[in-house]
């Protein structure tokens, strides 16, 4: 499936898995290089996507890798660049060379093809694998990472039960899902857990549209709200927030990368949202492994991403030694249990460096857990920075950016530097008409922060790279720093 987000792409995710097809999440941005690549490291057999979205016209794109489209018969497509795909389905607009959704639809009523579902029903297993999402690439080239049925269904239900889901009244039960559906917060958080607990799944856009995610709440009553970090500042600094009704609103869960205290405590003063819980995993674990209770208190939601799911194992081990380490002390944060992956589709290699011998799957994440079991992201273990031999973890100090007054958002990165190795650079987005200085922000830090660890360097921005589903892109912001500081 490669679109935004619609009802099309909702029942692809539940039709498929009926069927026992995998279905393969592809981010609705792939230009023609980036959709070729991950077809073939699939081997995919069929395409859904509309014709177009704003300035993406899907159509025109798989022409690209594909041109015998236009004269294909709509179901027989012979490609020599993508030798397995022979079925394309257009989800709106009658294309060449494409089926119709609503003739696939309409045929898959009829009695034969009714048969083959029941016969090919007595052979599905649940641990099968139903989903390849293809990672961010927050790090480089996305790697296909592979979930069962098992994985996914089960990943819902404690998601929900931890939500409190089981205990909501019809009215308390409506989601508002701005993420997008080919990523795990959407797929999982939002379509399964309310086909488990039977709530309603409000979809505001096709993709993120903060004015659209209010309107959702106003007009639908929504009560349950989903986002990024990213996507709840952007809700919450629209211009006419407060001409919203959002007196239904309850709760939600914030996830997808670290969010700074003070981000939580706006969310659940301003949106009503005293029951909302950060939730915290990787595509590659189902995705969620850590969680508030809604119950927690301001303080605990603010400063953790919650304690362990049911039926996961966590373990935190020193990143050189692979020994555990002491409580409070950071390391490698590792995961155990029902919901690791099946693995990378067709890369056994990358699959055995990130999940052992003993099955634990290493997150690449750097953690700290205390004796209550509360665990905080302090950063990812590619991302920490290292000063003349001083470890330092850009998390900690974006939470501290986050206290300036002026300040909107924030990236730490390290950038190269000849004497010491990396030095640090704070990339901050300031509000709306706010004015400050590089000499500001240092003076700022003194006396609060520890002297090695102010930034070298302070860039104001007006933006970062994301990725489609609003990760940043640290990897090509450094890039993008050091170009900028000549370095």
């Amino acid at each position: 499936m490669w679109g935004p987000n619609s009802y099309a792409w909702v029942l692809m995710q539940l039709a498929t898995a009926q069927a026992g097809i995998i279905l393969v999440s592809v981010n609705p941005a792939y230009q023609a290089m980036e959709l070729e690549y991950a077809l073939k490291k699939v081997g995919c057999k069929a395409l859904a996507f509309p014709k177009q979205f704003k300035t993406q016209q899907y159509y025109h794109i798989l022409k690209q890798v594909c041109p015998e489209l236009e004269k294909a018969q709509p179901g027989d497509l012979k490609s020599q660049r993508l030798p397995d795909l022979t079925t394309v389905i257009s989800v709106d607009d009658p294309l060449p060379g494409t089926l119709l959704l609503d003739e696939v639809v309409a045929s898959g009523g009829k009695e034969q093809h009714l048969a083959r579902l029941r016969y090919n029903r007595q052979f599905l297993s649940c641990h099968d694998p139903i989903n390849i999402q293809f990672t961010s690439g927050t790090t480089g080239r996305p790697k296909g990472a592979t979930l069962s049925h098992y994985n996914i269904v089960n990943n819902s239900n404690l998601i929900g039960e931890r939500l409190r889901m089981h205990l909501k009244m019809p009215e308390e039960s409506r989601m508002v899902v701005p993420s997008p559906l080919y990523h795990c917060l959407g797929s999982v958080g939002g379509t399964m857990v309310s086909m488990m607990y039977g709530a309603t799944l409000i979809l505001p856009s096709p993709t993120f549209d903060g004015k659209k995610a209010l309107e959702a709440i106003s007009k639908e009553r929504g009560s349950l709200l989903y986002g990024t970090p990213t996507m709840f500042v952007d809700i919450l600094n629209q211009p006419d927030f407060s001409s919203y009704d959002i007196s239904a609103m309850r709760g939600g869960v914030i996830a997808g990368s670290p969010a700074p205290p003070e981000l939580i405590r706006a969310i659940i003063d301003k949106l009503n949202m005293k029951d909302l819980v950060v939730a915290y995993g990787t595509t590659e674990n189902s995705p969620v492994t850590f969680m508030n209770f809604t119950e927690d208190t301001v303080e605990r939601k603010a400063e953790s991403v919650g304690r362990i799911m049911p039926h996961t194992e966590a373990q935190i081990v020193n990143v050189n030694t692979g020994t555990l380490v002491e409580l409070n002390t950071p390391g490698e944060l590792c995961i155990r249990g029902y919901c690791v992956m099946l693995g990378y589709w067709g890369e056994p290699q990358k699959t055995e460096e990130t999940i052992g011998q003993d099955k634990w799957y290493r997150t690449g994440d750097i953690a700290v857990m205390d004796k209550q079991g509360f665990c905080k992201i302090v950063g990812r273990s590619k991302d920490m920075i290292i000063r003349g031999g001083e470890n330092i973890y850009p998390a900690e100090l974006e939470d501290f950016f986050h206290t300036h007054p002026q300040v909107q958002e924030v990236q730490v990165v390290g950038v190269k530097d000849d004497r010491m190795g990396e030095e640090v650079c704070a990339c901050i987005r300031l509000k709306k008409g706010e004015k400050t200085t590089e000499e500001e922000i240092k003076a700022f830090c003194k006396g609060k922060i520890s002297h090695f660890k102010i930034p070298r360097y302070v860039v104001f921005v007006t933006n970062y790279p994301l990725t489609v589903s609003g990760k940043i892109q640290k990897f090509k912001l450094r890039e993008q720093m050091e170009q900028h500081l000549n370095l």
